[in-house]
């Protein structure tokens, strides 16, 4: 496996080869357009080779640009199907590999961080990493008690990495929003920096890690392994064994993909209800299906606060969007600060914004498609990105409280419409949130 481009002249150059590679294909589309062809046939290839350049450059990289590219692969369900298919398969490996640090550099990490006998707490360690990430690897081992664990490495110079990709992802808007129209790909950077900061910091993660095991230690649905050791950028955890979420996505049965999409919700709903934290980071290599038909859960570097008045709006919210009238939409927005407090905004087109989220959990049952993303997602944000004069867009806003919860489950709609998901999607909305049943709301 080639060498992972770190110094920083490399990465600046890869990734400022994509907005020149977007300018040269602009060209050459409205080139082919003064020749006859189509618009849409034009757009279409733009956007295809923008897309194969994109995930094949984010792909190369650690740091901030892997951590777009895997946050930007939830929303391939999205996407147009000639532009989605080739690219599936090399977004999974994305979701799931990523080129190993040298073994003496590892060893360094761990001495640095566990001390010079680090090795004594183990009774093997496997120096080929099971699995590699953004900002670091994972180590097999069994720890100096016979515990089969998981040791989580980070790279050295990961935070310096991640801020300097992030610094030349910024610019790259222009380029992304033409592939996921409708996602605004500003605020989610901006909101992915500070959560990939914390993300950096272990001991918060071990802290998070710790306080959903113990809400769901025992659970017949979930397991969280816990937390074994943690000493700067060294955590260990127990080990998970199972059925990597994207193997479930590319070739599982269907009756397993229904399972998994449906305890993947529940867990992200039950979460702030046990213990006021939500898993923000939804990713399929977060997560893997047990032999038992349980769900395993990783990485909690991302978790976010959620508390209970926030809890309750947010069912408030779902219920409204779900039962009420388009002006009560806009009112509720209002209140809770989605829209510009005194702008003018035509109800019939927020309400069709609001279906695009709520419309599962208006049946009994829905069944997550690619087909129903791409539709929503064409219908509703063609109305919310409008920034003409009075247009919708110059009146939307997204609070800073529900930044965290609004990426989380956005993302967990695109894995749903990855496996093909079918369930009573509106019962785990009624079960988790406080404010969604006409009971609890007022």
């Amino acid at each position: 496996m080639s060498d992972i481009p770190r110094r920083a002249v490399t990465r600046s150059a890869k990734l400022a080869s994509l907005p020149l590679g977007f300018a040269g294909r602009t060209a050459l589309g409205l080139g082919k357009r003064t020749f006859g062809r189509p618009a849409e046939a034009v757009a279409l290839e733009v956007q295809r080779r923008t897309a194969d350049q994109l995930f094949r450059v984010l792909g190369e990289l650690k740091g901030g640009a892997m951590k777009v590219g895997q946050l930007l692969s939830v929303f391939e369900a999205g996407l147009p199907e000639e532009v989605a298919g080739p690219f599936r398969a090399s977004l999974t490996r994305l979701q799931e590999a990523a080129p190993p640090m040298p073994v003496a550099t590892t060893h360094r990490v761990l001495a640095e961080n566990l001390g010079e006998d680090w090795r004594d707490h183990f009774l093997e360690f496997d120096d080929d990493p099971a699995a590699a990430a953004s900002i670091g690897q994972v180590h097999k081992a069994v720890w100096h008690d016979g515990r089969a664990v998981a040791v989580k490495v980070q790279y050295p110079g990961a935070g310096k990495a991640l801020m300097s990709d992030f610094n030349q992802i910024s610019r790259l808007s222009r380029l992304i929003t033409p592939l996921f129209p409708g996602v605004e790909v500003k605020p989610v950077v901006a909101d992915l920096k500070r959560r990939l900061e914390k993300e950096l910091d272990y001991d918060d993660e071990a802290r998070a890690q710790s306080a959903f095991h113990a809400a769901y230690d025992g659970d017949p649905d979930f397991v969280v392994p816990a937390v074994v050791a943690q000493s700067g950028h060294v955590l260990v955890t127990e080990w998970l064994d199972g059925t990597p979420m994207s193997k479930v996505i590319a070739e599982g049965p269907q009756e397993l993909r229904d399972r998994a999409g449906l305890l993947l919700f529940r867990f992200l709903l039950s979460g702030p209800a046990r213990c006021e934290l939500i898993h923000i980071d939804p990713h399929p290599g977060n997560f893997r299906m047990l032999d038992d038909g349980r769900l395993g859960v990783l990485d909690f570097g991302g978790a976010a606060r959620v508390p209970a008045e926030l809890q309750w709006s947010i069912g408030r919210l779902l219920r409204i969007g779900t039962l009420g009238s388009p002006e009560e939409m806009v009112q509720a927005a209002r209140d809770e600060g989605f829209l510009a407090p005194d702008g003018e905004v035509n109800a019939e087109e927020w309400a069709a914004v609001v279906s695009a989220h709520s419309y599962p959990f208006t049946t009994e049952t829905f069944h997550y498609t690619r087909e129903w993303m791409r539709q929503e997602t064409t219908r509703g944000f063609t109305i919310a990105t409008d920034m003409r004069p009075g247009g919708l867009a110059r009146q939307l806003r997204l609070p800073p409280q529900y930044m965290a919860v609004a990426r989380a489950l956005t993302s967990c709609g695109g894995v749903l419409c990855q496996l093909e998901a079918e369930g009573p999607f509106r019962a785990e909305a009624e079960r988790w949130l406080p404010g969604f049943t006409t009971t609890n709301a007022s």
